[in-house]
């Protein structure tokens, strides 16, 4: 049985061969790992992730421990941590922080998506960040309720509020707010991060976009278009 067919059955889906309908999304192994082809009317083309080129690679070169996202999850100089990203995505902000050492875990309830980040892990991480990256396929809810050891840092990047249509949105972004829907049970993953015993919980929200539903942060980090409310635990002296 090919990789193709047993991919096909792990995700109960249909196996199309050479024969894949312009309508639907297709998972496609091609000579350099697997693509998702969007249906033709959204007018998307394919998603392919890469932490070798791109977006990823550029903030790769760009990350710091003191910028925002590092200052975040309460990275200290010379330290490492490991951090639980419970909205992996397309794991751009596991990766850099991955690059500044962390050992991150991330978690991705869609099955689709977290094939594809594996294979970007397995194909193009260096391979010294490949080491601190580990992708879990599950509901981050149950997933840190049912930790024996919390992390020292969870990192939540909820799905963004809609933006009108008239709004320029990249297309790897929409293609994931087609695939896994737009986080309605936010505040309730916020809540089991609050109660996984992490001594904090980052929450990256737009710049301007109100709280999520639940606790009041401690503070918030400000960053050009992008706000990170931090939750502490009350024992916590950071």
């Amino acid at each position: 049985m090919t990789q193709a067919h047993t991919v096909a059955q792990d995700l109960h889906a249909r196996f199309l061969g050479e024969s894949a309908p312009s309508s639907d999304y297709v998972l496609e192994l091609g000579k350099e790992g697997w693509e998702l082809n969007t249906p033709q009317e959204l007018g998307l083309g394919t998603l392919k992730l890469s932490f070798a080129q791109g977006p990823t690679a550029w903030r790769l070169r760009q990350a710091g421990r003191r910028q925002p996202l590092g200052r975040a999850v309460g990275l200290k100089s010379g330290a490492t941590q490991h951090v639980v990203d419970a909205t992996a995505g397309l794991g751009r902000d596991a990766m850099v922080l991955a690059n500044l050492g962390c050992r991150v875990t991330l978690i991705e309830r869609n099955p689709v998506m977290a094939l594809l980040l594996r294979d970007a892990l397995l194909r193009t991480a260096p391979p010294e960040l490949r080491e601190r990256v580990q992708v879990i396929e599950a509901d981050a809810r149950s997933y840190l309720l049912s930790l024996a050891v919390p992390p020292k840092a969870v990192y939540l990047d909820p799905m963004y509020p809609e933006r009108s249509k008239s709004a320029l949105v990249k297309k790897e972004m929409r293609i994931l707010r087609e695939l896994v829907g737009k986080d309605p049970d936010a505040s309730e993953l916020l809540g089991a991060a609050l109660a996984c015993g992490a001594r904090r919980v980052a929450v990256k929200r737009p710049r301007g976009a109100p709280l999520i539903d639940g606790a009041s942060p401690t503070h918030s980090i400000q960053a050009p278009n992008t706000r990170y409310d931090v939750y502490l635990r009350p024992a916590s002296h950071e």
